[in-house]
């Protein structure tokens, strides 16, 4: 009777720990076949992705190349800045003036009346934001100007003193340059001028952010490609 029983409860562990098994294995490959169908469509989805920044690159280098960029323009030397939405032109002037330009990319822009007509990309002013900073040694203020470079001109915002430390000055901007006298605008402008900073620049400047533009975006759609490439 106590063997039959063994036999018994021997029978029903057997069972038991069969049956165990035999879950945890369809379990894993539950599981298994669950993370490789999650991973097959990641796969698939990425490479949708991967194809499309592919594609938009092409296109943008078939279109419109970017061109290389220069480092210099008359006596300015020219900081790219690489993948950085500005760049600074600096430039010594006379015995003691140093002068350095920090030029934003594209971040305006006004639309050209036109009557009867539809506007287009090329109806459209775009604007640029130019920081001139004069420096006359380095105990002395630092003379600025706000300007905004326009396809062919620039034009004067705010002209004031600070020092050199931008984080702790809050220096009294002054009026706004329309407000000022027209002897005194059309001297300040003159001031810039000598120092070249002209509608000369201006026209550069609007072309090289067209191509910078350009070639930060090319750039951008490299480095999200390569992201998602990554394992």
């Amino acid at each position: 009777m106590a063997y039959r029983l063994v036999r018994s409860i021997r029978g029903t562990l057997k069972y038991f720990v069969l049956q165990q098994q035999s879950k945890s294995v369809s379990n894993v490959f539950k599981s298994s076949t669950r993370n490789y169908v999650a991973e097959m469509r990641k796969s698939a989805f990425e490479g949708n992705i991967i194809r499309l920044i592919r594609n938009e690159i092409q296109y943008e280098l078939d279109r419109s190349p970017p061109s290389q960029p220069t480092s210099e323009f008359n006596a300015f030397k020219v900081d790219e800045r690489q993948g950085e939405q500005w760049i600074r032109l600096s430039r010594k002037f006379g015995e003691n003036e140093e002068i350095k330009v920090e030029v934003t990319m594209f971040d305006g822009s006004l639309p050209v009346k036109k009557t009867g007509d539809i506007a287009t990309e090329e109806d459209v002013q775009l604007h640029i934001t130019m920081i001139v900073d004069i420096f006359k040694g380095e105990d002395n203020d630092v003379l600025e100007f706000v300007c905004s470079a326009w396809p062919t001109s620039i034009e004067i915002r705010n002209v004031f003193t600070r020092g050199h430390d931008r984080i702790k000055d809050q220096p009294y901007m002054g009026p706004g340059f329309k407000e000022l006298d027209d002897e005194l605008q059309d001297s300040l402008y003159d001031f810039l001028e000598t120092r070249g900073i002209d509608d000369e620049l201006a026209v550069y400047l609007h072309q090289y952010m067209k191509n910078k533009d350009k070639t930060e975006y090319i750039r951008w759609m490299e480095t999200l490609k390569s992201f998602v490439e990554k394992k």
